[in-house]
C-alpha cells in the first residue's frame, strides 16, 4: 500500500504509541511511514515540521503537519470515516475528557523523567518533581475509583481508553510498574485491554 502519511515519533513515546494504536485499529497503519525523530537534535527536520519540536507529528500528503496527539487522533478518526474511536453521541465529551486526563498524566510522568535525565542531582527541584508525581497519583486514584467511566473495550477502543492504556504502559516502562501494587483494579483493566487490542502489545516500547 502507498504510504500517504509520515509519522514523526520515537519508540519510547507514549504519545506516539497512542497514535500508532489508533492507526492500527482504524486500519490506517499501512499508509503510515514511521520516521524516528530526535527532539534534542537541532538539525532534525522535526523543528521545521512542528515549530514546537515535539512528537508525535503527523504529515499527510498534501496537508500541513498535524499535532499534537489528540488532534492527530481526531484526524485519523475522521480519515477512517468518523465516529470510530471518537463517539458521535453525547458520550464524546466524557471520552475526550478521559483522553485529556490521561494525556496530562503522561505529561507529568515525562516531566519527572526529564528532570532526572537533564538536570544534575544537585540542582533538581524535589518539590516540583513531587508536584508532577502528585498529578499522576491523583489521576490513578480517579481512574481506579471511576473505572465505569473508563469502560471496557467493545469493538474498537475509544481515544480515552487508548490513552489510558498508554499512560499505564508508560508508568510500567519508566517507573517499574510501581503503580500496580496500589491499583489492582487498574491492573486487571489493562490486562483486559491488552487482550482486546493486539495493537497495544505490538506498539510496546523497547525494553532496553
Amino acid at each position: 500500500m502507498t504510504k500517504t502519511m509520515i509519522l514523526r515519533s520515537a519508540l519510547p513515546s507514549p504519545f506516539g504509541r497512542k497514535v500508532k494504536i489508533a492507526a492500527k485499529v482504524l486500519g490506517l497503519w499501512d499508509e503510515i511511514d514511521l520516521k524516528l525523530a530526535d527532539t534534542t537534535d537541532p538539525a532534525d527536520d522535526l523543528r521545521k515540521q512542528n515549530p514546537l519540536g515535539k512528537i508525535p507529528t503527523l504529515i499527510p500528503d498534501g496537508h500541513a503537519p498535524i499535532y499534537d496527539s489528540a488532534v492527530i487522533m481526531a484526524y485519523l478518526d475522521a480519515r477512517a470515516g468518523g465516529a470510530k474511536i471518537i463517539p458521535a453521541d453525547a458520550s464524546k465529551w466524557d471520552v475526550l475528557t478521559l483522553e485529556a486526563l490521561a494525556d496530562g498524566m503522561m505529561d507529568a510522568a515525562i516531566l519527572q523523567v526529564y528532570e532526572k535525565r537533564f538536570r544534575p542531582e544537585e540542582i533538581r527541584h524535589a518539590p516540583w518533581v513531587g508536584y508532577q508525581a502528585d498529578k499522576v497519583t491523583r489521576g490513578l486514584d480517579y481512574l481506579s475509583e471511576n473505572l465505569g467511566r473508563v469502560g471496557e473495550v467493545e469493538g474498537l477502543p475509544n481515544v480515552g481508553q487508548i490513552t489510558t492504556a498508554c499512560t499505564l504502559g508508560y508508568l510500567d516502562f519508566r517507573f517499574e510498574g510501581a503503580w500496580r501494587t496500589v491499583y489492582p483494579t487498574l491492573v486487571s483493566w489493562l490486562d483486559r485491554f491488552d487482550k482486546a487490542v493486539p495493537a497495544f502489545a505490538e506498539t510496546a516500547p523497547p525494553k532496553a
